[in-house]
């Protein structure tokens, strides 16, 4: 990931460019460095929300255990994801598992919430099936929406030493 090598904290100014959070686009955070943690997320979030859907789907399963089963697949792979980067700089499980909430709890949280928000809006999308279009179409169109809205959360968030910004110490 090129984003983490971007946010620095206050005390970590000590080279150029980066001695102002002006050098990171007015913010601390710029919109590219917002965008790969944002993707970063959604990977996690789409292993996740896809495979809980397909399996719902697949059994049978209502509405409600479709999406609840998306939801927290889609919380665990994007932790695991995370968690998976912050092992390999050394840091023992406990450490990991918390950057990894720190990091990307409110990314996923907001995914999750406009990602299964567009689909209950979508006519008829959460009835369809496996092999209806209707179902990937808008299961990857809700993605994508999800990652528009989700990316000046994380820019935001990047831009005042939280979320994906805690990451970066173990990304050395």
């Amino acid at each position: 990931m090129d984003h983490e090598h971007a946010v620095h904290e206050h005390t970590e100014h000590t080279h150029a460019p980066h001695t102002s959070h002006e050098a990171h686009g007015g913010t601390g955070a710029s919109w590219a460095m917002a965008a790969q943690a944002t993707l970063h997320c959604l990977t996690g979030c789409a292993i996740g929300e896809v495979l809980g859907m397909v399996v719902g789907t697949a059994f049978g399963w209502g509405n409600l255990p479709t999406t609840l089963l998306a939801i927290v697949l889609a919380f665990f792979f994007g932790y695991a994801l995370t968690m998976r980067g912050v092992l390999k700089a050394g840091v023992d499980l406990r450490t990991a598992l918390r950057v990894a909430l720190a990091a990307d709890t409110l990314s996923i949280a907001v995914m999750e919430l406009i990602d299964n928000g567009t689909i209950l809006v979508w006519p008829a999308a959460m009835d369809a099936q496996l092999g209806d279009a209707l179902f990937w179409i808008s299961l990857a169109l809700s993605l994508v929406l999800a990652f528009v809205v989700t990316t000046p959360v994380n820019k935001w968030t990047i831009g005042r030493g939280r979320g994906h910004a805690v990451v970066h110490r173990y990304h050395h």
